[in-house]
């Protein structure tokens, strides 16, 4: 992931759920059941998930360790 994706402006901002869905190029809905899991870390602010953009990195590293064993 580039730092165009970790950072917006002068400072890191959270993702929300659909920028998650679009960055992995899956739906809304798969999204959520991945952040709900646990699978993906996700921040609760009130009713609304929210990612950083650092675990979602790390998310999808630990998915290419997987799929290389």
């Amino acid at each position: 992931m580039n730092d165009t994706v970790r950072t917006r402006g002068h400072g890191k901002h959270l993702l929300k759920p659909a920028d998650v869905a679009k960055l992995l190029n899956i739906s809304r809905s798969l999204s959520y059941r991945l952040l709900n899991s646990g699978k993906i870390p996700a921040v609760r602010i009130n009713k609304s998930l929210r990612v950083d953009p650092i675990d979602l990195e790390h998310f999808i590293n630990k998915q290419k360790t997987l799929s290389n064993s």
